[in-house]
């Protein structure tokens, strides 16, 4: 039977932040971004997809592919997801190094992001597992044509059937809307 690579991994020094989401009603695009690993078997061998959610919307808004599973794969991604959204106000996390690392907490903290961090992770993708891949390149493509499928033309039975990339470009205009009455 083959081992599951452990994607999360806590170090005992580093700071762990409680769990905020308990109770929280969602609301509006960028209050609440998820973030996790997951491995994915290649015939080139293991590779990682980190990738970040809003909770609202349900769009994947930053995503890559690494063969490895370190500090850098999450700061990429999550520079991505703020140089080109809002900020959220809210960051949840699972406790794993990548995430309590005092990188990623103090990129967090600057912006500032309240972080919470539960003990699991929660983002998985449910294409990529279906699927056997030679190469990394041909599971970058498949992964990047999934991702455009499920934000831009999958509608969702939570969303009322929308699309999620639909649901988040339309909060952020009725967030603008309001910004701009005030």
């Amino acid at each position: 039977m083959a081992v599951k690579p452990v994607t999360t991994t806590p170090i005992e020094e580093h700071k762990k932040h409680s769990y905020k989401l308990r109770g929280l009603d969602i609301t509006h695009v960028n209050q609440v971004w998820s973030t996790d690993i997951t491995y994915i078997k290649t015939n080139d061998g293991m590779v990682y997809l980190a990738a970040i959610i809003d909770w609202y919307s349900k769009a994947v808004l930053s995503y890559k592919i690494s063969n490895t599973m370190d500090s850098s794969l999450v700061m990429t991604v999550l520079d991505q997801a703020l140089s080109n959204h809002t900020a959220p106000e809210i960051f949840n996390t699972d406790q794993g190094s990548q995430y309590t690392s005092e990188i990623h907490t103090k990129r967090l903290k600057d912006k500032g992001i309240t972080i919470s961090m539960d003990g699991k992770g929660s983002a998985k993708c449910e294409r990529i597992y279906l699927n056997e891949y030679a190469t990394i390149a041909e599971l970058k493509a498949d992964v990047a044509d999934y991702i455009d499928f499920y934000n831009n033309k999958r509608s969702h039975e939570t969303l009322g059937y929308q699309k999620p990339m639909n649901v988040y470009n339309e909060g952020i205009l009725m967030v603008k809307s309001m910004d701009d009455a005030a």
